[in-house]
């Protein structure tokens, strides 16, 4: 994006101000969110297991996504949490995309290929905590990546992915335990 002097002066707003500028047409205001949240919804997509290259056109897809929808934001809410409400839909049509594309390759697979216990042999020869995470089930990994490696709060969680945050502390209190136990196996 744009590192011209004209951006630096946007540098000390905050991100209500920022997006109040970006809604009335200024396309500066929008350079400096950009530069705000690529590096963290990088991270967010490369540790909810997307590739890197596929993760930095998840990234450009959710400014996208923003600058398209721009008026919806309101100011009450945290740009962040809008952001990432965002980048969770661009990620779930991304699985959603993804698995329809599999579906004719595994069923070639299962076809050409014996059974065997390969499940078994991939949770055996998991060497890190990466793996373990990208085992859990989607809901489960949400909750722990936006937390941990994130940094959002509970209620942030809850707001981004729509639950209560009840449901955000259980998830993520099961999604410790399976990974504790998972890095016990390995």
């Amino acid at each position: 994006m744009d590192d011209s002097p004209e951006t630096d002066r946007y540098e000390q707003f905050d991100d209500r101000e920022l997006m109040s500028l970006f809604q009335t047409g200024d396309e500066d205001a929008f350079a400096v969110i950009v530069r705000r949240y690529q590096h963290q919804l990088l991270n967010f997509f490369s540790k909810m297991g997307v590739y890197t290259c596929d993760a930095s056109d998840l990234v450009q897809d959710t400014f996208i996504r923003l600058f398209k929808y721009r008026d919806r934001y309101k100011p009450r809410a945290k740009l962040k949490t809008f952001l990432y409400m965002i980048a969770r839909q661009i990620w779930i049509d991304s699985l959603r995309k993804h698995k329809r594309k599999q579906q004719f390759s595994v069923a070639f697979k299962e076809e050409q290929a014996t059974k065997g216990d390969a499940s078994a042999a991939t949770v055996s020869t998991a060497a890190d905590a990466v793996e373990a995470l990208q085992r859990l089930p989607e809901a489960m990994r949400a909750v722990v990546v936006l937390n941990i490696y994130q940094g959002m709060r509970y209620k942030e969680i809850a707001d981004v992915l729509g639950i209560a945050e009840g449901t955000v502390k259980s998830r993520m209190f099961h999604a410790l335990r399976k990974l504790r136990e998972e890095m016990r196996l390995e």
